[in-house]
């Protein structure tokens, strides 16, 4: 199974005039789910104190599928789905507890940096290590509909 990082009702902060989820807190909650995603892998507030490293995302696509409506609680399921010495590739899948569809896709490419030097920098040994355990728990999971589409008008 995926990982699930971040759990949330949908606030009424978050909503627009029609009611719905608006397109900011979508990546909102996909950025809290980042989060999470750094603190199972080591990376939380005592890891980064001891690595000087952080995680920065490099990109993000994200796909709106369904409606989200005020009230609503979602919930977001992570996929590894590769990573290299300093890189992470994710997905974020956005649900309803429980559900099987998804509500909407991010995938985003993460760096690991060095906080001292700003630049990137490979995985500390022990963050290295979670980083592997992590992908061969998600090797076998499917990859998710949205992974590597594209946005463009048929020519």
């Amino acid at each position: 199974m995926p990982l699930t990082t971040y759990r949330t009702p949908v606030l009424p902060d978050w909503v627009d005039y029609n009611g719905h989820l608006r397109d900011a807190f979508y990546l909102l909650i996909f950025s809290y789910a980042t989060d999470a995603l750094m603190d199972h892998l080591g990376l939380d507030e005592q890891g980064r104190a001891r690595t000087g490293h952080t995680l920065y995302t490099l990109e993000c696509h994200l796909n709106y599928l369904a409606e989200v409506k005020l009230g609503s609680d979602v919930e977001v399921r992570t996929q590894l789905l590769a990573h290299d010495r300093k890189r992470l590739h994710i997905h974020h899948g956005l649900y309803l507890p429980g559900a099987e569809s998804p509500l909407a896709e991010s995938e985003q490419m993460l760096m690991n940096i060095d906080t001292t030097s700003g630049r990137s920098a490979a995985f500390d040994e022990q963050v290295a290590l979670a980083v592997t355990a992590l992908g061969e728990a998600h090797r076998q999971l499917p990859r998710p509909a949205c992974v590597g589409r594209v946005i463009g008008l048929p020519a």
